[in-house]
Formats: structure tokens, C-alpha cells, sequence
């Protein structure tokens, strides 16, 4: 399946149903009067959050979705049939955003929730709705009221724990392989991943999500490379593991370097928890590593770990830092799960 993280679409809820003039026509009764019924309401257009995907892929090929219009009314008091309400089914972690882009409408973190994004048209009424003491025959009815139709982008930033981040080649496909079921393209040579991809890591009897985005490059923030849109993806990471490659010859640059991404994108990600790993340590002799090692340690507060995700030396000292981390913005996160709403002032 391919990854799709971002879909513009056009929505538009179902226009209400006319109302109905008719008056009685039976066989002995003179003064029968009116019966015309009321139109039926137009279908709303509902977004809702699922478990089972995780692209926008099907947005590529259906960009329009309308609700069903409300059936009008009919003679002998009968009311139309309401419209069919539209439900777009997308995962969870997807971001509703005006056709602008500036401002979200709703963002979708928990599975089974729902936000109606477009309210269906009124009914219109029919003539027996008018009917009164001094109006004993009325002859209006009203026609349905308009549906919303407005464009809006879907944005999908994937759900994860950690994040793995670092230079193209640093070995964050590998990583991803060594410690959960995930099978990424790993190559010999930069870019190799092109899309995000996800897999659950355990250790110590417990499990957490890991995401593994593109590699950064200097001026990522400016398109270079393949930009830093992949980033967004692990913006609800409580922790980001920054590999770098063991063999770099400047372990301190490949790190400012990526960091200094991470400043330019903003949105949080330079004030996140960061451990720091030294990857492909089969590769060098013990007192090379330690030597890079200690390097980082004078230009960073984080810390700086050393392993290999190909022979496996030092993951599961990895994997057990990032979950006490992962731990703790759990229980920070908790208290502040709140059922998804509209905002109450937000107008197509």
C-alpha cells in the first residue's frame, strides 16, 4: 500500500428536503384542509477516526464527498425521508485543516473519535406547518435549506512514542528491523527510506510504537533533499532517538546539523527529550567510539549511547532508556485525552 499523508477534498452536506402543498381530497369531506408534510433533513458529513488505516491513500482517487439531500414532502401529512449521512473514515492521527492550510479544525488522536465537519440543510415545511385559526387553507411551503460546501486538507501526522531521526545512512531502518516486525528498504546508499514507517518495539515485557522518517540533510528546511514535510510525523513522539553513523568523520557536525533542522522546523521538536546513539559501532575499534562519544557529550546535555542494529550490541540498552521516557509522557499525556470537538466559532 502506498503512503499518502496529505489529501485536499471537497465536502459538502445534503440540502433539506422542500416541504409539500396538498390539501385532503376525500370522498364526504368538504372542508378536508391542508396535509402537505415537511421535507426531510439533509445528511451531515462526519470524520471519523479508525484503527485500521494508516495513509490517506484512498483520498487520491475520491476527492469529493457529499452527503445524501433530505426527500421532499409529500400530501397526506407525509414527512421526506432525512439524507444519508456521509462518514469519512481516516486514521487515527489525521489533522482537518481549512482550504488555506492556517488554522486546524479538529485534530484526530484517539480511535473512534468523531467530528461532524459539515451540517446537513433544514427542512423545509410543508403547508399543513402553517395551518391556524385564521388560516384555514394555507398555500406556502418553504424550500430546503442549503447544505455546507467547503474544500478542506487532511494532514496525517503518524502516532508514535519515539521517533528515530539522524542523517541519511545513519542506520534508523536498521534499528527499526533489529527491534520490532517493521521490514523497511535497507540500502547502501542515502534516501533510501522514502516514506515514514512504523513497528512496535518491546523489551522488559512492555511495548512501545517506534517511527522511522527520511533522513535530514543540511537545508532540509529550505526542500533540500526530501525537505523536512516527513517531520511532522513524530511531532507527538515523546522522545526522538538521533542516530548517527559511526563512521561519519565528524560525528559533532552530523549532529549540529540535524539538530539545527529541528530548530528550523519548530513546532517542538528542538525542545523534545533526545537520546543520542552512536550507530554502526561493529565498524570501529572500542577507543574510536569512545572518543566520539565523549565528543558529543561536551556539546550536548542529552545522552549518548553506542550500539550496532546490525550485530545488536547496546539495542536493548536503547530500547529500555527511550521506554522510561516513553513511560513518563504517558502519564503526562493521560489527564489530558479529551473527547474530539469542533471548535464552537469555526464557519466554512
Amino acid at each position: 500500500m502506498k503512503f499518502l499523508d496529505q489529501a485536499k477534498v471537497f465536502i459538502k452536506s445534503g440540502d433539506g428536503g422542500a416541504g409539500c402543498v396538498s390539501f385532503r381530497r376525500e370522498k364526504y369531506i368538504e372542508f378536508g384542509g391542508p396535509d402537505g408534510g415537511d421535507g426531510g433533513r439533509g445528511g451531515d458529513v462526519i470524520v471519523e477516526a479508525v484503527d485500521h488505516l494508516n495513509t490517506l491513500i484512498d483520498f487520491r482517487y475520491q476527492q469529493h464527498f457529499k452527503a445524501q439531500n433530505g426527500r421532499p414532502g409529500m400530501g397526506k401529512q407525509r414527512t421526506g425521508p432525512a439524507g444519508k449521512t456521509m462518514v469519512l473514515k481516516v486514521p487515527a492521527g489525521t489533522q482537518i485543516l481549512t482550504e488555506d492550510r492556517q488554522s486546524v479544525i479538529i485534530d484526530l488522536v484517539e480511535t473512534g473519535q468523531q467530528v461532524m465537519l459539515a451540517r446537513g440543510g433544514d427542512r423545509g415545511f410543508g403547508n399543513l406547518h402553517y395551518k391556524s385559526a385564521t388560516t384555514r387553507a394555507p398555500r406556502r411551503a418553504d424550500p430546503g435549506y442549503p447544505g455546507e460546501e467547503f474544500w478542506v486538507w487532511l494532514r496525517l501526522k503518524l502516532i508514535a512514542d519515539a521517533g528515530l531521526i539522524g542523517l541519511p545512512n545513519a542506520g534508523k531502518s536498521t534499528f527499526l528491523a533489529a527491534t520490532t516486525r517493521a521490514r523497511p528498504k535497507i540500502a547502501g546508499y542515502p534516501f533510501t527510506t522514502l516514506h515514514p514507517n512504523l513497528g512496535v518495539a518491546g523489551v522488559d515485557g512492555e511495548e512501545f510504537v517506534l517511527a522511522d522518517i527520511p533522513g535530514l540533510i543540511e537545508g532540509a528546511h529550505e526542500g533540500h533533499g526530501l525537505g523536512d514535510r516527513f517531520l511532522g510525523h513524530v511531532e507527538r513522539c515523546g522522545v526522538l532517538l538521533h542516530l548517527i553513523d559511526g563512521t561519519e568523520e565528524n560525528a559533532v557536525d552530523a549532529y549540529r546539523t540535524v539538530r539545527a533542522e529541528l530548530e528550523a522546523y519548530g513546532a517542538g521538536l528542538a525542545e523534545k527529550a533526545e537520546i543520542i546513539a552512536i550507530n554502526k559501532i561493529d565498524s570501529l575499534r572500542p577507543d574510536a567510539v569512545e572518543e566520539k562519544a565523549e565528543a558529543l557529550r561536551k556539546c550536548t546535555d542529552s545522552t549518548v549511547l553506542t550500539l550496532s542494529g546490525v550485530s545488536g550490541r547496546g539495542v536493548e540498552a536503547a530500547l529500555r532508556t527511550l521506554l522510561r521516557i516513553v513511560r513518563d509522557d504517558r502519564l503526562e499525556r493521560l489527564p489530558l485525552t479529551v473527547e474530539a470537538e469542533a471548535p464552537s466559532d469555526w464557519t466554512p
